[in-house]
This record gives C-alpha cells, sequence and structure tokens, in this order.
C-alpha cells in the first residue's frame, strides 16, 4: 500500500521509530503517548550492528553513531574480585555502541514530522471494522487504516484485542540502574554468583551501570535504594562501587526483569503489536530496543510492498514472530544461566578456558546469527511500491 494513515499508541523508541519509517514511505501518523511529558524511563544500553543497520535504513544512522559511545562491554569479562576472564585490546574494534537512552529517544523524535506526536493521551478504547480502526483516549480520538501498538509491556493495545494473553511473567531477577559522572571507563561486565554488573560508557563523562541479582519476588522496595545496591557490590572490584557512590540518590533506578510469553499472532485485523508490547525480553541479551526497531523497518517495508494491509500485516507477523520469540527465549535462558551457582562457575571456566582469538571472533558484527540480520529496503514514497 503506498500510503495510508495510522495511529501509533507509545511513544518510546519503538513508536519513534515506526513513526519514522512510516514517514520514509509517505504514510501520515499520528503518535499517542500516555505521559505528559515525552522521554525514556531507564537510564543507558547497547545497540548491536543489526539495530544500527535498521538505524541507516531509517536515516538516522550517523546521528546515531555521533550520539552513541563504542562499549567493549562484551570483551571484557570479569570476575568480582578484579581477574579478567577475558579482556579487550586497546584499539580493537567493537561492533557495540552505548546510548544514554534519552539521547537515543532524542534522535529519533528529531526524526518525526512536526505535529504528529500527542502527550498525554491515554487510549480508553479501540474498535475495528473491516476498512478502517477507531482509537479513542483522553481528551480526543481518531479513525485510521491501521493501528500500531509500541505500548510497552504492558500494553493497553494488547490487553484490549488480544484479552486471553498471559500476563508478563516475572523472571525472579532484579536490576538497579544509574548514571555516573564519570568518564573513561571502557565498558565491561562483571560476572558474579547469581548477578552481574555491566558498565557502560555513554559519553566523554558520563558511564551507564546496571546491577542485575535475583530476587524471589517481585515489588521488593527498599527506603535507601543506592545504600542497598551498593551493599550488595561493596567488596565487588573497582571502580563498581565508586560507581554507585558517585550516582546522585535520587537517580538510582529499581526495577524487577519480566518478559511475555509467546504470542500466537501479533496481528489483530488492522492492528499490530510492536516490540514490547509483543516480545518484551529479559535485558540478557542487548536486543530490546534494537528488536523494536527492527519491527519498524519490516512493518514499513511490508506495508510499502503489499497492495493491500492486511497482506503486510501477515508478511510482519510472518517475519517477525520467529526472529523476535527466539530471542525472547534465548534471552531468557540466558538469564536463568546468569542467576545459578553452578552455570556460573561452568561459565566462567568455559570463558577462561576459550582462546582469546576465538572469542573475538565471537565479537564480531557477523559473530551471532541475531547481529548478521539485514534489514529490508525502505523504498521511496513516489515509487508506488
Amino acid at each position: 500500500m503506498s500510503s495510508g494513515r495510522a495511529i501509533v499508541v507509545g511513544g518510546g523508541i519503538g513508536g519513534l521509530a515506526t513513526a519514522v519509517a512510516l514517514h520514509r514511505i509517505g504514510w501520515q501518523a499520528v503518535v499517542l503517548e500516555r505521559a505528559a511529558e515525552l522521554g525514556e524511563i531507564g537510564a543507558g544500553m547497547s545497540q548491536a550492528p543489526n539495530a544500527m543497520r535498521c538505524l541507516d535504513t531509517l536515516g538516522v544512522g550517523d546521528q546515531a553513531r555521533a550520539a552513541g559511545v563504542p562499549t567493549y562491554s562484551t570483551g571484557n569479562l570479569r570476575l568480582p574480585n578484579g581477574r579478567h576472564l577475558q579482556r579487550a585490546r586497546p584499539g580493537d574494534p567493537t561492533p557495540l555502541l552505548a546510548f544514554h537512552r534519552a539521547d537515543l529517544h532524542r534522535l529519533l523524535l528529531e526524526a518525526v514530522p512536526a505535529g504528529w506526536v500527542r502527550t498525554g493521551a491515554e487510549v480508553t478504547a479501540l474498535h475495528q471494522d473491516r476498512d478502517q480502526v477507531t482509537v479513542t483516549w483522553t481528551g480526543g480520538g481518531a479513525t485510521a487504516d491501521l493501528v500500531i501498538g509500541a505500548d510497552g509491556i504492558r500494553s493497553t493495545v494488547r490487553r484490549l484485542l488480544w484479552p486471553d494473553a498471559p500476563p508478563p511473567r516475572y523472571l525472579g531477577r532484579t536490576a538497579w540502574l544509574g548514571i555516573a559522572p564519570t568518564g573513561g571507563l571502557p565498558g565491561s561486565v562483571t560476572m558474579g554468583s547469581g548477578a552481574y554488573f555491566l558498565i557502560h560508557p555513554v559519553s566523554r563523562d558520563r558511564a551507564y551501570w546496571a546491577y542485575v541479582t535475583t530476587c524471589p519476588q517481585p515489588g521488593v522496595r527498599h527506603d535507601d535504594e543506592k545504600a542497598t545496591v551498593l551493599d550488595h557490590v561493596r567488596d565487588w572490584h573497582d571502580p563498581i562501587p565508586e560507581l554507585i557512590a558517585a550516582t546522585p540518590d535520587e537517580a538510582v533506578i529499581h526495577l524487577d526483569i519480566h518478559d511475555l510469553d509467546p504470542l500466537p499472532s501479533y496481528v489483530n485485523g488492522r492492528v499490530a503489536l510492536l516490540g514490547d508490547a509483543a516480545h518484551a525480553m529479559s535485558p540478557d541479551r542487548g536486543q530490546g530496543a534494537g528488536q523494536s526497531i527492527e519491527d519498524a523497518v519490516v512493518l514499513a517495508a511490508a506495508l510499502a510492498g503489499q497492495p493491500a494491509i492486511e497482506t503486510a500485516l501477515r508478511r510482519y507477523d510472518t517475519e517477525r514472530r520467529p526472529r523476535t520469540q527466539a530471542t525472547v527465549r534465548g534471552a531468557r535462558a540466558d538469564g536463568r544461566r546468569t542467576a545459578s551457582p553452578a552455570a556460573h562457575r561452568w561459565m566462567t571456566t568455559m570463558v577462561r578456558l576459550m582462546p582469546a582469538a576465538l572469542w573475538r571472533k565471537g565479537l564480531a558484527p557477523d559473530g551471532n546469527a541475531t547481529w548478521r540480520w539485514q534489514p529490508p529496503h525502505l523504498p521511496a514514497p513516489d515509487t508506488g511500491r
């Protein structure tokens, strides 16, 4: 379908990437964000080659590379006592770029046409017939050819149209996140027994950190979250305690880790789910935001390449469900291994024994099937394709 009108529910990274992709194929869109102000919850993340190729397809790859910082987190693996299991060599290329979430969100927002985004718009009802979809939200409503639910793991769109879908699954782990005003760190992962500590540089003078550990039930919170996480890692190697201590108290984020069990389809009539609304995953493979950006590009390519929306959505569902659900399963399995002391001993032994050259080969941009993925082409809107 060469052109149309869409309503995108959710103004996070996946929703904005979708708006940019739709604009590039000549569609019009409204992006509904329920928060009063547009922004990204969270602290930092990394993007792998598959996501960076998608950002190139969306026309924002150069801006993303200017905003991101190379991170050697996958090449620098350590134990809590400071010992290196693997060490990145100075000057080695790295396939990963690290971002403050707000920086990536901002550059996508700048690529969305003016007037497309509406804040304070919480969806309250959704009705569709054979030809169109009507969305009602606080303070308004509109009809469109297509609705895209990019509204996160607790998606309103999914609740309304997939009422039998199971709720998010708690994975038995909790995480503390923060941004510390410190520079010069190359990125690393410290592997403890049942826990790990991740560091990404996100600018010349800031570093993102995340501590992930087991917790038997969700919702456990503390009067002083910063002091609590510091207690967990007080005896871990430098600069881990210093990073936490340097983080402003109010900037320490505590969240529980959930994912979604597989849906039988990401499509219901003229409504499609995208990103965490469709396939929320644990952070263990660093693919949550990247998979949502992939979704956006594949959906736009399908819409541009098929004469009917229903056909395009079937193509989107067929292409995206196997890949994203396999990534969810893989991330969940990685998380289970991280949480298991026995698996931790096995993993650290295997990493220690693996030749450095073989380890580096696996960290090349084409080192695994997830990173090798290539996005489809988005034709210009005047091609009529």
